[in-house]
């Protein structure tokens, strides 16, 4: 007997979540490292989000209203570079924490104390950038992109921080690919083929390989841009033999598979909800999962297409019109499944779903546009233009960020154990839908009207249509002051989650209690 309730003793003991700072500082847990991911990428997004407050509002008439143009040339910058590593890339950093482990039955990630330490150095990386913005002749102001010879040449002495806090980003997505790789093929329980992974997992597995591949090419560009601007090299220096064009290369190389970095993974998400709520397992499992990996590898071959009006040779430009127009195939493929798998479905339309939907249907629109801006002869005139901007934020926040909200839902009552409020998630998704389209629709007229991104002030034709922008802008950014409190809420307390709360949901996250106990799979689950 007393055996019995020692061991009873030592698992309620081993069950028990340690609590106070401490839990959270030297946590090697992974469902608390995605908890703190999660909540550090919105709040980054937030502060990326009321940068982007700052230049709507400064673009609701023309004229210089509210900030000075170089002001409001670092809030660009510090925009992007703050959405794409510290809101995008961190929020799927978290998911994969989170979820990675609960859904090949691994009881944690394979390395972590390096979990804990690829977390714990972000904040620091992001501080040191936000408080370039305090320093004498103020932050970063040559947009997220750094092109030299403005980062090298024509920049301020934040440079320096900036390059220190990209080097820290990028050392903290190498640790977190290395861990997932490792947690992916180590740990995944016994009858868990690679065929036989959920999508998340095989779009992160992929994914990870990309950001071990590309991430040390933004750390050489960023080095040569310090090397440059501090100890007299000439890498970018045309008047020392340099090339400024180099610089768009080695940037474009890791920046054009850093877009599939940061939208993988929503395919990953998207391939899980749409199955459940449509009650049908996924259309051609086999096809996504080589789609994902031909997306992948077709990434490598396209990075010049951000350049085609830097005088390429003809020959060059064909190339990579082709090959960009070709990763319209696995993409399509994609979407071809996804639309299969609603098809004849039994579809109901929870939050998790809307959002998923919405990401379909964005998502496509934004491929279009990238199609359109894929062929060579007419990017010369979409080029730098707000057509551009329209494009990207379409595939990045209708896309990335509308797949995040839909994951937060779907997995929120098996994180917190409770049921979110649906009324709450449903004006959530309506507000931020209508305000979305609202804020980046027009900037395709505008954009192929000509007018130039990165400006503070324009021409008076554009008025008009800059002002419907920034109405929608500011309606979008206060549409997340629902989810946020939705998400308080849904934490504090609320109707009780079941462990499989979605009807169509499958997968052995569903098979653990909500909230998922704070240890899992500790005796590895038989996979059928």
């Amino acid at each position: 007997m007393s055996t019995v309730v020692g061991e009873m003793d030592h698992h309620d003991h081993h069950h028990h979540a340690p609590s106070g700072i401490t839990r959270w500082l030297f946590t090697t847990n992974h469902k608390d490292i995605g908890s703190l991911y999660l909540w550090f990428s919105f709040i980054m997004f937030l502060v990326g989000g009321s940068m982007a407050m700052v230049i709507r509002a400064e673009l609701f008439q023309p004229g210089l209203q509210l900030v000075e143009p170089h002001f409001f040339n670092q809030m660009t910058t510090v925009h992007g570079l703050i959405m794409v590593f510290g809101a995008v890339m961190p929020a799927f950093t978290g998911l994969a924490n989170w979820m990675v482990p609960l859904m090949i039955g691994a009881p944690d990630m394979a390395l972590p104390r390096m979990n804990n330490w690829s977390f714990w150095i972000l904040p620091f990386a992001f501080a040191i950038l936000l408080a370039s913005l305090f320093m004498e002749g103020g932050g970063p102001a040559f947009g997220w992109t750094f092109y030299a010879p403005l980062s090298t040449t024509y920049s301020g002495d934040s440079t320096a921080l900036f390059v220190f806090s990209v080097h820290i980003m990028g050392i903290s997505s190498i640790m977190g690919a290395i861990n997932v790789i490792v947690t992916i093929m180590n740990m995944r329980a016994p009858g868990m083929t690679y065929m036989k992974m959920p999508l998340f997992v095989w779009t992160w597995f992929i994914t990870a390989f990309l950001l071990i591949a590309v991430m040390p090419v933004l750390a050489g560009a960023v080095t040569m841009v310090l090397t440059d601007k501090y100890f007299g090299t000439s890498f970018f220096d045309a008047a020392g033999g340099g090339d400024p064009v180099m610089f768009q290369h080695i940037f474009w190389f890791f920046g054009h598979p850093e877009v599939y970095i940061m939208i993988l993974p929503s395919f990953g998400i998207v391939s899980a909800i749409i199955p459940a709520f449509s009650r049908k397992p996924l259309f051609g499992y086999a096809s996504m999962v080589y789609a994902t990996a031909a997306i992948a590898g077709l990434s490598f071959l396209v990075w010049a297409h951000h350049m085609f009006t830097t005088g390429m040779p003809v020959f060059a430009e064909l190339f990579f019109m082709y090959c960009t127009m070709l990763i319209s195939v696995p993409t399509g493929v994609k979407v071809f499944n996804w639309v299969a798998t609603m098809w004849r479905g039994s579809i109901s339309f929870e939050t998790p779903m809307l959002f998923a939907l919405a990401f379909v249907i964005l998502f496509t629109i934004g491929g279009f546009s990238g199609l359109m801006l894929a062929i060579t002869p007419v990017d010369f005139q979409y080029h730098d233009t707000y057509f551009v901007v329209a494009h990207f934020h379409y595939v990045l926040v209708s896309g990335a960020i509308f797949s995040i909200m839909a994951a937060a839902y779907y997995w929120l009552p098996k994180w917190t154990g409770h049921m979110y409020d649906e009324n709450l998630g449903r004006w959530h998704f309506w507000c931020s839908l209508i305000s979305v389209n609202v804020l980046f629709f027009p900037m395709h007229f505008v954009g192929l009207a000509g007018m130039p991104r990165r400006i503070p002030d324009y021409a008076l034709q554009f008025a008009d249509i800059n002002q419907i922008v920034s109405i929608g802008g500011f309606a979008f950014g206060l549409s997340q002051l629902i989810f946020l409190w939705l998400v308080i809420k849904c934490v504090r307390g609320g109707e009780k989650a079941p462990a499989k709360p979605w009807e169509g949901a499958e997968g052995l996250e569903w098979t653990v209690d909500s909230p998922a106990p704070y240890h899992t799979f500790e005796t590895p689950p038989q996979v059928k």
